[in-house]
């Protein structure tokens, strides 16, 4: 039977399942998933004697930049804001002004991030993503698929106190169209977070809702594609994802492929690939800000520093498997300098 008939059938067919009774039913039991950061908060921890030490290095003439860093790059992100308040308090100045003032380039746009909270950070990041001409696509895409609930919440907070506007209306300013719809859904941090029950007759439901919004007709109705994929549980989607691949002898990212196009297929695909392994959709995004000719330091600092007092053992060794190669030895590669010490620093690699 032609591949095309079969599909026909399979749409035009009422399922076995959906004569059956299922009920909310307990998942399978699974390992708590369990983070490794590369950065753990220090042992006796002192803002004021650290912010002092700070002061001196960067006092006078030249800059003690080992000093910077056996501080900065070894210290969690709590204790860096702590230090970055006492800093303030003891010397009348902004830390972040003074790093500024004393660093140049890449090495300084390290230490600059490594002073402020993570959700201040990605927010900044995703205001420079938004400024200006154009728009960093990829930006958006990787903060916005790859965040919980409460990081997203936590990101617009600190956009509103920052900027004075939501973060919605600038993404509803600067995207169009299905990427628009998508980017303004997963910024209200609303995913079904509920790992450990299963809805499996919804599950059913999903799949053929997304077939008849794809495969199953003439153009595609997004809509049905965004509601599903961007308010799911992970857990929800790869089981979606498995019977996708069951009842129609292709994947649901293929189907999403043939049905999208541009930043609207990227981020989808971004989105089912953190519901299989958000690690190891980090460690995607570190290789490629670093394959190729020249090196996308933005993209790098920003997944180091977000993710190395949280995740950074896990992103690491997905890193290994995927490329054969270390995290280590490929930024050691592609940086140079203090900004190369920074970074094997906040991935846990000794130099």
């Amino acid at each position: 039977m032609a591949a095309n008939h079969f599909y026909q059938i399979a749409a035009n067919t009422t399922p076995i399942w959906q004569h059956q009774n299922h009920p909310q039913q307990p998942m399978a039991p699974q390992k708590a998933e369990r983070y490794v950061p590369t950065v753990l908060p220090a042992a006796l921890f002192d803002a004021r004697a650290d912010a002092d030490a700070l002061h001196k290095a960067m006092k006078g003439m030249g800059t003690d930049e080992k000093a910077l860093i056996n501080i900065l790059c070894h210290r969690s992100n709590d204790q860096r804001v702590s230090i970055k308040q006492a800093y303030k308090s003891g010397n009348g100045k902004d830390l972040e002004s003074k790093l500024r003032s004393e660093l140049s380039r890449n090495f300084e746009r390290v230490m600059v991030a490594l002073c402020l909270s993570t959700a201040d950070f990605l927010a900044r990041e995703m205001r420079e993503a938004m400024a200006g001409l154009g728009t960093t696509e990829n930006t958006l895409i990787e903060i916005l698929c790859s965040r919980t609930n409460q990081e997203m919440r936590e990101i617009n907070k600190s956009y509103l106190l920052t900027y004075g506007r939501p973060m919605e209306k600038d993404i509803v300013g600067d995207t169009s169209g299905t990427f628009k719809m998508i980017c303004v859904s997963l910024a209200q941090g609303n995913r079904d977070e509920n790992e450990t029950v299963f809805d499996e007759d919804k599950a059913k439901s999903d799949i053929l809702r997304l077939y008849d919004a794809g495969e199953g007709r003439l153009g595609t109705d997004e809509s049905t594609f965004n509601s599903i994929i961007c308010t799911r549980s992970w857990a929800h989607l790869r089981h979606v994802m498995t019977l996708y691949l069951a009842n129609y002898g292709h994947s649901l990212e293929k189907a999403i492929a043939s049905e999208f196009s541009g930043n609207a297929e990227k981020v989808l695909l971004g989105i089912l690939q953190c519901a299989q392994n958000r690690q190891g959709y980090i460690a995607q995004r570190l290789h490629d800000s670093m394959k190729g000719l020249g090196t996308d330091d933005r993209s790098l600092i920003r997944n180091i520093v977000s993710h190395c007092d949280v995740d950074m053992g896990n992103i690491k060794q997905e890193y290994e498997n995927k490329f054969c190669r270390t995290l280590q030895a490929d930024v050691a590669d592609d940086t140079s300098g203090d900004y190369k010490s920074a970074l094997l620093s906040l991935i846990g690699c000794k130099h």
